[in-house]
């Protein structure tokens, strides 16, 4: 069968008669950066306390926050995504569950819940990888100097732990990029999910699965390029390559 390309097709009227083909993957494209940068966020904060908690001396919260690890970073995100989509309803209340289902923006929260969570899991790794390939006379020194615990990673190891696992945390926000597309399983209508919906109307296939590979590629390379800017002001020489080996053996 020989195929029509037709690379005009993105400024053809889509079927809600009021935008392009091209405006419905921007509005795609929209909802993937919202629901990368919020799980990104939540994904951080998280990450970070999880992190710091399996350092800590306490064998009783480390193995607690190990336990949280394994949990979120060994079930399949997409797993994780239908649990939290069609299962948790059901857990809780039902007037909680029923105001969960009627959310507007039900599919977004979820989607960026449940990348946040599985995100979390793995920052919460380098984090604590960070920590641990510091010198441990950085902790003694915050000790020697009055602070207590918490004032030393604050004030002493997670600023330094942050700034060697850079890189790490470079990949992680490229990856949460393309994770984020698993959202269409649930109903978000983000980039690959309005490419489907372009390829289904229109059945040029080759043209919406290559518009939405030429923005994710390129996304992913702004994102990638300010982390560059900013890894290359805040490395510190010497502990790049054992953060990332640390890193690597998790």
């Amino acid at each position: 069968m020989h195929y029509n390309w037709n690379w005009n097709i993105f400024w053809q009227e889509s079927p809600n008669g009021v935008s392009t083909y091209m405006d419905t993957l921007l509005a795609g494209l929209k909802w993937t950066v919202a629901t990368s940068i919020t799980a990104w966020i939540m994904a951080l904060v998280i990450g970070t306390i999880i992190g710091t908690i399996r350092t800590m001396p306490n064998k009783w919260v480390a193995s607690l926050a190990n336990a949280y690890v394994e949990l979120f970073r060994n079930i399949p995100l997409i797993v994780q995504m239908f649990l939290w989509y069609f299962v948790m309803p059901e857990l809780v209340p039902v007037s909680v569950g029923n105001w969960l289902k009627n959310l507007p923006n039900a599919s977004f929260i979820t989607a960026f819940l449940a990348l946040g969570f599985f995100t979390s899991s793995r920052i919460a790794v380098q984090v604590s990888a960070g920590i641990n390939a510091l010198p441990r006379g950085q902790q003694l020194a915050g000790t020697a100097l009055g602070l207590t615990l918490p004032q030393t990673y604050r004030f002493v190891l997670l600023p330094m732990a942050f700034r060697i696992i850079i890189p790490a945390l470079t990949n992680e926000f490229a990856a949460i990029i393309k994770n984020s597309s698993v959202a269409l399983t649930i109903g978000l209508v983000e980039l690959t999910a309005a490419a489907y919906s372009m390829r289904e109307f229109t059945f040029q296939t080759f043209e919406s699965l290559t518009a939405a590979t030429i923005i994710y590629i390129i996304i992913s390379a702004i994102a990638l390029v300010l982390a560059r800017l900013l890894e290359g002001k805040m490395s510190v020489p010497g502990f790049i390559a054992a953060a990332s080996t640390n890193t690597g053996g998790h």
